[in-house]
């Protein structure tokens, strides 16, 4: 199985190139490759397919196999992938997702993608499954839960997946590890909830951690920095165009029209390789 690795903001993924490679068992194949011990190492494995509804489709799993909505910064590597491998002249693009159709803008310098802006759409209602007061219609609300040994507030967001904003003194000193997992598993969010940590620096300035459902705390997270800077300007605490820093590096969000929000930042190529896969173990 051929393929190359890629991060946005230190989230790394496994990218594979569908339309050449047929991956059997993906879910395994993405537990066997993630690992970063025995394996190449990667939050996940994201597949590039050829699609009907968009330009490509994108089909992601994270590093426990279990399969993604969408992530934001695994498509802006997508966008880079395909232009920079040739799958694609365009420098605007539409990816399917399970999370919906999404639109990206490629920042192109040397002949090469450097940036990515991806068009999130705005935040869709929140179904049950992400919460179990969701009543289907609102973009966000207010909920608490209890775990371990302390209660949480924070704001529900849906960007095609579930995220649950909270904000805390210092990012940096808290113990997400601890946390992290316990909310992420918590009743209330039946399909489980991508975590983000933050604190209001500014109104345009935000820091970040993120524990990041089906993969533990990653170094970045696109659809949990949208969602961040949606939670915030709902409450009144940033204004509409924010930098979020995260473990891995700086995005830019941006709250347009009718809520439509735009995230921006790098896409990086690390390197690429084949990974010898058996039927049945994923290796």
């Amino acid at each position: 199985m051929r393929f190359t690795k890629m991060h946005g903001c230190g989230n790394d993924y496994v990218y594979v190139d569908g339309s050449k490679e047929k991956v059997r068992n993906a879910s395994k194949v993405a537990v066997a490759v993630s690992d970063r011990h025995m394996g190449i190492g990667s939050d996940g494995l994201i597949i590039i397919h050829p699609s009907k509804k968009a330009d490509f489709r994108m089909e992601m799993y994270n590093l426990d196999g279990s399969e993604g909505n969408m992530c934001g910064n695994g498509i802006r590597c997508i966008g880079k992938y395909v232009f920079d491998h040739g799958l694609t002249k365009k420098k605007t693009l539409t990816i399917e997702t399970k999370g919906g159709l999404v639109g990206l803008d490629l920042h192109v310098k040397g002949g090469k993608v450097e940036r990515v802006t991806v068009a999130m759409g705005a935040p869709r209602p929140i179904p049950k499954e992400f919460h179990v007061l969701a009543d289907g219609k609102k973009r966000t609300f207010t909920a608490s839960v209890h775990v371990i040994d302390r209660m949480f507030e924070g704001t529900v967001v849906s960007m095609g997946n579930p995220h649950f904003v909270v904000e805390v003194d210092d990012p940096a000193a808290f113990p997400v590890e601890r946390y992290g997992p316990a909310i992420e598993t918590h009743v209330n969010f039946p399909s489980r909830v991508n975590v983000e940590f933050v604190k209001v620096l500014a109104k345009g300035h935000v820091t970040q951690r993120t524990w990041e459902r089906g993969s533990g705390e990653t170094w970045a997270c696109g659809s949990g920095a949208c969602a961040v800077a949606v939670a915030l300007n709902a409450g009144g605490r940033t204004g509409r165009d924010v930098a979020i820093d995260l473990r891995g590096g700086r995005l830019a969000i941006a709250l347009k029209e009718k809520d439509a929000v735009f995230m921006t930042g790098p896409a990086v190529e690390v390197f690429s390789g084949e990974w010898p896969t058996t039927p049945g173990d994923g290796r």
